[in-house]
């Protein structure tokens, strides 16, 4: 479990052909505190850790992985964000992300607003039910507020913090970014749809 707060951004330095998938290397601070089978949310994928070795940490990306996020386009250099799971004892000062990517969005238009910056990003129709105004959504695993809401868009504003913390500011327009939608969403969502099927089947056995 994470917080959608991001630790660090680390730098990919080697991404290579591993088992069917690909294994990513990345340079971090985080490293020393890392250790083989540990967590780590990259661009908010939860990934395991699976070495750790002079300042770098390596871990694989499952082939199923790197078709539904953005993890099998990365590059050499590539900035990413990481987080570590929180602890029991944490806060949680962004919310409960759980590093599980719902599907990617793509970026419509990034525009500066004083020293902050608004980022539009369009999604498929299929997440439109857990999207609220005001609610959050992690967007590359950073714990962003849904400022404004389309059919199939969304507007985020990054604070200048963000802006500088994160791998954010390096995106383009027509990027693509992961996506988690809010799991609390996401429960209300398949149990009203259960609640549904239910009224439907009692109705049809009548």
């Amino acid at each position: 479990m994470f917080t959608g707060l991001i630790e660090a951004v680390g730098r990919v330095t080697a991404l290579k052909s591993a088992a069917g998938g690909l294994r990513v290397r990345i340079r971090t601070g985080l490293a020393s505190s890392l250790s083989p089978g540990d967590s780590l949310a990259v661009n908010g994928v939860c990934l395991t850790v699976v070495a750790v070795d002079q300042g770098e940490v390596q871990a694989d990306i499952g082939p199923e992985t790197a078709r539904v996020t953005t993890l099998g386009s990365l590059r050499q250099d590539q900035g990413v964000n990481l987080e570590r799971p929180m602890t029991a004892d944490g806060r949680v000062g962004g919310h409960f992300v759980q590093g599980h990517v719902d599907g990617t969005g793509v970026v419509d238009e990034i525009r500066p607003d004083g020293d902050s910056h608004w980022l539009t990003v369009s999604f498929d129709r299929s997440l439109a039910p857990y999207f609220i105004r005001k609610g959050s959504i992690a967007v590359d695993g950073v714990s962003l507020t849904v400022a404004g809401l389309g059919g199939t868009v969304f507007e985020v504003m990054i604070i200048p913090f963000t802006w500088a913390n994160t791998a954010l500011s390096s995106l383009n327009v027509h990027d693509r970014v992961n996506l988690e939608c809010d799991m609390i969403g996401k429960y209300v969502a398949r149990a009203i749809a259960l609640a549904e099927e239910n009224d439907v089947g009692q109705a049809k056995g009548a």
